[in-house]
């Protein structure tokens, strides 16, 4: 485990590492996940063997600090996850990030562009406003401290328990603020970031969420999109040999 300091108070952010060749590889988790637990499986198979490779946990989540004070906004999110590539050493990195963690990859690739040379996007928040069936949108709905006070353990009663088994590993308050950042989005949005990068852009979309709303117009800006068969939101576990293929380039 390695750390690094986020908030200029002492507080850190903390991954895993395996050592290897470059491009590293950085794996960023979505709401309320733990990156190791959704990307160790991908990341130990033999096309993906032998390069170096990160398991960031993003500020609030798994073995990252949980700050009372911080804003948890995916410009905070990112501006944390800068600081542990700073620390690592790491340039021209390829995010693997899933869901929210996509969208904090597109606001780093945005803000520190030497950090980033390629991304694969898994289902990751494109718009602001997700309806109101989306995960995030739920716990936004609360009032913090009322989410903090009881609405949090509601919510781990009613998600499935591979959710919950991450989720309940996330500080509550943090957890909250972070929804509501992703309700809010970036500015730019992160649909135009993803629009205007240059770098190579992979966007895997599980083909039962349905069809990629606008896709035709990223696939016209370059990003290659992906419907994964048989897979729903979590394509590393419902379609792990198609979802290794796509982060080996060999798609």
């Amino acid at each position: 485990m390695k750390q690094a300091e986020f908030d200029g108070k002492g507080n850190c952010i903390r991954w895993t590492e395996v050592p290897g060749e470059e491009p590293t590889r950085v794996y960023v988790h979505g709401l309320g996940s733990v990156s190791s637990v959704y990307h160790a499986h991908i990341a130990a198979r033999p096309e993906l063997a032998g390069t170096r490779s990160l398991f960031v946990d993003l500020p609030g989540h798994g073995i990252s600090d949980r700050p009372e004070h911080f804003g948890y906004t995916l410009d905070d999110h990112a501006g944390a996850l800068a600081a542990a590539l700073d620390s690592a050493g790491v340039t021209g990195a390829e995010l693997i990030a899933h869901s929210m963690g996509g969208a904090v990859a597109l606001v780093l690739a945005h803000r520190r562009p030497e950090l980033v040379s390629r991304l694969v996007l898994t289902e990751a928040n494109l718009d602001a406003f997700p309806p109101p069936a989306a995960g995030s949108s739920g716990i936004a709905s609360h009032e913090e401290e009322a989410f903090v006070d009881g609405g949090y353990a509601r919510v781990l009663e009613q998600v499935g328990p591979l959710w919950a088994a991450t989720m309940r590993l996330a500080d509550p308050r943090a957890l909250h603020r972070t929804a509501v950042g992703l309700r809010r989005g970036s500015d730019p949005v992160m649909r135009d970031i993803l629009e205007d990068l240059t770098v190579e852009r992979v966007y895997l979309q599980g083909e039962l969420s349905g069809e990629l709303e606008g896709r035709g117009e990223l696939e016209a800006a370059g990003v290659r999109v992906v419907t994964v068969p048989g897979a729903g939101h979590n394509v590393m576990f419902d379609s792990p040999d198609a979802f290794v293929a796509e982060v080996a380039g060999r798609g």
